[in-house]
């Protein structure tokens, strides 16, 4: 345990980062509410919407909830709260096909997230599945991404997924070490990654996707290298880097305020060296590194069109407690919690807790930031989409971030320079407008 007088921090040449520094929507999540929930339901009024549209699929349940995890999520629930839940999700999906918004439109991707969704049972995920086919237009769909945790990854499982149309399994693996695992409330050991990876590449799926967290508490420079060693020993078809953040909600964030954390951790710097020191290194196995997070081993066969549509303006239902939603230039949030979700589901009430109506500009620089995770942005689209001249649009913060070496940028595109890229997260704020600049993002 960290006394007083130990150090907190290592490696620490900047002061350490709490909370969520990680962008996933713009305006910022803390400036959605209530008050703009009508402008949702005035967007599923209209029929005419020409975007791709997606779904995410919040599975809430956990077997053990991680000391770093900020995620909404239920621990070890009874059988029979996983199937009223899932009942609930597919009643969700039926009331938005019943509007014109929705109505017929293909879903062309979609992702089941967490929590947990593996803890499903095979029969769950079924009903699941079939249940949301009915529902929605599921036909033709072009990705089906399904979460998973090591140790609950079992072969008849695996199977439904497969039976289920699932094409990308996306695997929390963290770290290879068990030390660290222990210590940052995992409940997997590096042996059940192996097995449960073999698992999934003899049941069939082409793609699998190997998350690691760098900056784990108790990690080290020689845990680091070896965790990133074993993934590559695997040829996962991508691998996924993010960096360990302090949430203020977490239980890690508690012991550190607490100033009981069994071990040290590094400063964001040193994460952030890291996660470069990861990329450089899938690069040497032949990997091409696509985004702020991700490299791949083939770009051509492997896009992950979740992210691409999503972050090129698609429309995406947010299905489950306290799942957030992108529809006809509304941002949008469900009930954060299981009762009132499952309540106003049974009162044949979409749960939309919160939301935010982007204005045009809004919506140019959601895209604009949502793009440069992927390290370049090219102008001509902006052009065309909004008419106007990205490069004029946000020349003052382009012209900042340049002279500091993060970017370079051109009348024809804005590139990130690979020490942007890896501070892609802390970077994105300079392009937010004032009133979104020093709010909290959730």
């Amino acid at each position: 345990m960290v006394s007083a007088s130990m150090p907190v921090f290592e490696g620490q040449r900047e002061q350490p980062v709490t909370g969520n520094y990680f962008v996933s929507a713009y305006p910022p999540f803390s400036a959605w509410t209530p008050a703009q929930v009508p402008a949702l339901h005035t967007a599923l009024a209209q029929s005419e919407h020409s975007e791709p549209l997606g779904a995410y699929v919040h599975l809430p349940f956990c077997q053990k909830k991680c000391d770093y995890c900020y995620y909404l999520s239920y621990i070890a629930q009874p059988s029979a709260v996983v199937d009223r839940y899932v009942e609930a999700v597919i009643r969700e999906a039926e009331l938005y096909a019943a509007t014109p918004g929705i109505g017929a439109r293909r879903v062309r991707f979609a992702y089941f997230g967490g929590g947990t969704p593996s803890t499903l049972s095979s029969e769950q995920l079924r009903r699941l599945i079939s249940g949301l086919k009915s529902a929605l237009c599921w036909n033709g769909i072009e990705e089906v991404t399904f979460e998973c945790a090591p140790r609950s990854v079992r072969p008849e499982f695996l199977t439904t997924m497969r039976e289920c149309g699932v094409t990308r399994v996306s695997m929390g693996v963290q770290s290879f070490d068990n030390e660290l695992l222990a210590l940052n409330g995992r409940v997997h050991l590096a042996e059940d990654v192996v097995r449960a990876f073999e698992l999934i590449r003899q049941t069939g799926f082409e793609w699998v996707n190997l998350d690691l967290m760098c900056g784990l508490l108790g990690e080290t420079e020689e845990k680091w290298r070896e965790s990133v060693r074993r993934v590559i020993e695997l040829v996962p078809d991508s691998v996924t880097i993010y960096q360990t953040e302090i949430p203020h909600n977490t239980q890690l964030y508690r012991d550190m305020r607490a100033g009981t954390l069994p071990a040290p951790m590094v400063s964001w710097d040193v994460k952030c060296a890291r996660l470069g020191e990861g990329f450089l290194r899938l690069e040497h196995e032949g990997y091409t590194v696509v985004s702020a997070y991700n490299a791949v081993k083939d770009p051509r066969k492997h896009r992950f069109l979740y992210q691409d549509y999503l972050w090129r303006g698609a429309d995406m239902l947010g299905l489950g407690v306290a799942a957030f939603g992108y529809l006809g230039g509304v941002h949008e949030q469900n009930e954060a919690g299981l009762d009132q979700y499952e309540a106003k589901i049974e009162q044949g009430v979409l749960p939309v807790k919160r939301a935010f109506h982007l204005s045009p500009r809004d919506q140019l620089v959601r895209e604009f930031v949502l793009q440069l995770k992927l390290g370049e942005v090219p102008a001509a689209p902006f052009r065309e989409r909004f008419g106007v001249d990205l490069l004029g649009e946000l020349a003052e913060p382009l012209q900042e971030l340049a002279a500091e070496g993060w970017l370079t940028w051109s009348r024809e595109e804005v590139r990130l320079t690979r020490a942007g890229l890896l501070r892609a997260d802390r970077i994105l704020p300079h392009f937010y407008d004032d009133p979104f600049r020093n709010v909290r993002k959730n």
